[in-house]
């Protein structure tokens, strides 16, 4: 099926961007929309306005489309979400809730925070090093999205001085090179935009996923019912506007015009016989005579240069929709405090595009009044009993193997831990 996200996404993107500022940074608004999404399938009827205003769009309809990105997997993208919980607090509101997620979506126990920030680095392909929240006693309820990609151009820049940014940029002083669109293979265009006004447009395609040469090997290491690796691709779109727009303006026209990319005749495009020639902020045009097959014997030609980049953030999402979601699964969870961050990280450069970005959400309860606790550590410091048994539970019963001891023994002569056990285990 196609996904109908576009716009609601355009719409989240445009909230997180804006609380984000105009400085330098990168964001996930998919990464912290599909955390929503997961709570929209707990929602009752009544109090589904709350949620689909920050959604956009009714918060049944967002839980499908989570479910139909999540259990068919990306080969260029891949995504994970999970659900934990602090035991127990399960209530029967709560496991319903977690039977309705998608197949997907990793459930259990609460891991600490150690297994928390192992998460992140597994599912941001390395790019996130921990979790975007900080573990406490209080927390009841945690979530998590990552979304991550790590791809190859089908075709890489060429390099170009940069002074080939043009006079009027504030970087072609700072910066040595740039990228410079190769003779073939990638895409750029002019484009008129209600948001922006006319726009600079360059699109770099990323190695087909089938041909075993793009994408992280990660990314195609999902099992059956993903997306075709034929079909699959990543464009990353750029679009500049002149130094005077707002950035949200040309972020919403980044959106309109990454809707259509891969079109053949993308909206708004703007021929250059419609231009006047000379130099702009954003372009120089100029024309020259050559021989060309065209059928009005007019060619258009377009070259792009544009610096590499990176960017690593933190994004404090708790009032950009998620408030509303910690009022959904109060009545499941016992609480409405949420708190809910992304890490991101992303890098641009002439062989590629890598991005990463983990979403966290908890739900936390107030602490528990003082009490008193008797801790107890037990000490195996003279001889004892060991037995080793086997444990065998198959279809709601126990096996034939169900308590049978296999080894037992008398512990009465102990060995030094050995030196191959004093490093701690990968991943620990």
């Amino acid at each position: 099926m196609t996904t109908n996200l576009h716009a609601p996404l355009a719409r989240y993107a445009a909230r997180l961007h804006g609380a984000a500022g105009d400085g330098h940074h990168v964001a996930s608004p998919l990464g912290a929309w599909l955390l929503l999404a997961l709570c929209a399938s707990a929602v009752p009827e009544r109090d589904a306005a709350d949620l689909a205003d920050v959604l956009g769009i009714a918060p049944a309809q967002a839980a499908r489309i989570a479910a139909d990105l999540l259990d068919a997997p990306h080969p260029l993208v891949p995504s994970a979400t999970a659900v934990w919980h602090r035991p127990g607090t399960e209530t029967a509101g709560l496991d319903a809730w977690r039977a309705a997620l998608p197949r997907a979506t990793g459930t259990g126990p609460l891991p600490d925070q150690a297994g928390l920030d192992a998460w992140a680095r597994e599912h941001s392909l390395g790019l996130v090093e921990r979790f975007p929240l900080t573990l406490t006693p209080r927390v009841t309820l945690a979530l998590a999205s990552a979304v991550a990609t790590r791809i190859s151009w089908a075709t890489p820049f060429d390099l170009a001085p940069a002074g080939t940014l043009g006079p009027d940029s504030p970087w072609a002083g700072r910066l040595t090179r740039v990228l410079r669109t190769p003779a073939h293979g990638h895409r750029a265009w002019i484009a008129a935009t209600p948001e922006a006004g006319d726009v600079a447009v360059h699109v770099a395609a990323a190695q087909p996923a089938g041909d075993g040469t793009g994408g992280h090997e990660a990314g195609g290491a999902h099992g059956g019912g993903g997306t075709d690796t034929a079909s699959a691709g990543l464009s990353v779109v750029s679009v500049a506007a002149a130094p005077g727009v707002a950035p949200a303006d040309v972020l919403a026209a980044a959106y309109r015009i990454a809707a259509d990319a891969d079109a053949d005749e993308p909206a708004g495009r703007r021929s250059l016989f419609d231009l006047p020639l000379g130099d702009t902020p954003l372009w120089t045009l100029r024309e020259e005579a050559v021989r060309t097959f065209a059928p009005d014997r007019r060619e258009q030609r377009h070259t792009a240069a544009l610096p590499c980049w990176s960017a690593r953030d933190e994004h404090d999402l708790t009032g950009i929709g998620f408030a509303a979601a910690g009022r959904v699964l109060a009545p499941l969870v016992g609480t409405g405090d949420v708190r809910a961050r992304q890490a991101v990280a992303a890098r641009y450069d002439r062989y590629g595009f890598a991005a990463a970005a983990v979403t966290g959400m908890f739900a936390r309860v107030s602490l528990p009044p003082l009490g008193v606790a008797r801790v107890a550590e037990l000490r195996f410091g003279h001889p004892y009993a060991v037995v080793a048994v086997a444990t065998d539970r198959r279809g709601g019963g126990t096996g034939p193997w169900h308590g049978v001891p296999v080894f037992s023994g008398w512990v009465a002569e102990p060995d030094d831990v050995a030196d191959a056990d004093l490093a701690d285990p990968p991943g620990a």
